[in-house]
């Protein structure tokens, strides 16, 4: 991965056809997809469960670009080697999962994968600030985690300004996670971030059999963006 700080597109498979997740990934990649985010949830930090190591170990094979992998789950440590066997490219952990979040973030990049460091939108910028220096990329979450679907909060816009300037020159990705559409793209794009995810406004309208509708909304989501 060499780093650049374009806008890329990183739909979320959460909101793609559950029982046919290599030929969705296959088909949103054909359609301009920049990055694949996968979104795991424990049901004990967030209010939700998706799946594990083994559900990414078996999709890897269809992600021909970046495969982003969000852990929305406490503890972490114990299953960062699992996911960066999996084949994750960049593995996301939250600083509110666990009370040693430098090991977290060192034992990630030990693992071999790009260390994400997220945000929850009552967690304030200043939480990443000594943390910089061990990162690749921070996730902004501008929705609570735990479902696809839900209201952008305006309120985290400001937080992304805020990491932008802290960031300086440092090769550290912003990423927006939560409520990403054509309206809020160029809102936070113009605050400094970089790489977007969406769930429901990328897979809206299409499918595998007609897979154009994914292209349209990316290509919606990219020229708002600019």
């Amino acid at each position: 991965m060499t780093f650049d700080r374009s806008v890329k597109i990183a739909p979320s498979i959460l909101a793609a056809d559950f029982a046919n997740f290599g030929a969705e990934i296959e088909a949103v990649e054909a359609q301009g997809a920049d990055w694949i985010h996968v979104d795991v949830m424990d049901g004990h930090f967030v209010p939700n469960l998706t799946f594990g190591p083994a559900m990414c170990a078996a999709i890897r094979p269809h992600i021909k670009t970046v495969m982003d992998v969000h852990l929305m789950i406490s503890p972490v440590d114990p299953y960062i080697e699992a996911f960066a066997k999996a084949g994750a490219d960049i593995i996301t952990a939250h600083v509110e999962a666990g009370p040693h979040i430098h090991r977290t973030l060192q034992a990630i990049r030990a693992s071999g994968a790009k260390a994400g460091l997220a945000l929850n939108p009552g967690t304030p910028a200043e939480a990443a600030a000594p943390l910089l220096d061990l990162v690749d990329m921070i996730c902004v979450m501008t929705v609570n985690p735990g479902f696809g679907g839900q209201s952008f909060i305006h309120s985290c816009v400001q937080k992304v300004t805020e990491l932008r300037e802290m960031i300086g020159d440092r090769e550290v990705h912003i990423e927006i996670d939560g409520g990403v559409d054509p309206r809020t793209a160029p809102i936070v794009t113009a605050a400094g971030a970089d790489v977007l995810v969406a769930g429901s406004a990328v897979f809206k309208g299409g499918s595998v059999q007609n897979p154009a509708p994914y292209g349209d909304n990316m290509r919606a989501i990219r020229s708002a963006a600019a």
